[in-house]
């Protein structure tokens, strides 16, 4: 069977690739690299193709997908958050002086 022959792959992994890829797509990636990524990622969950050989009883592992959604909704830490205002208070400093005004008036 030649490399990148998707035959040995259950239909609902099939489906999983496809639903992965899909959302790869949505964050801007490239429509090869969504599909290397979401074949890559059911690889890693299910073993690779489940068809016929050994190993096909083994439990999927879903921990990179549930670590990946918990990260996602992560607010920005107290620190971060800090940093971050410190740097646009600097910003607008700056602007302020070589504009010779404040930066909430426009110009006239």
């Amino acid at each position: 069977m030649p490399r990148g022959d998707k035959r040995s792959y259950t239909d609902k992994q099939k489906r999983q690739a496809e639903h992965i890829e899909e959302g790869y797509e949505d964050r801007g990636v490239s429509t090869e690299e969504a599909e290397r990524r979401a074949w890559a990622t059911v690889n890693k969950q299910t073993g690779g193709g489940k068809k016929s050989g050994s190993g096909r009883d083994q439990a999927e592992n879903h921990a990179s997908s549930r670590k990946g959604g918990r990260l996602g909704g992560r607010a920005q830490t107290t620190t971060s958050r800090s940093a971050t205002a410190k740097k646009g208070w600097e910003t607008r400093r700056k602007n302020a002086r070589t504009e010779g005004g404040s930066s909430k008036r426009p110009k006239a």
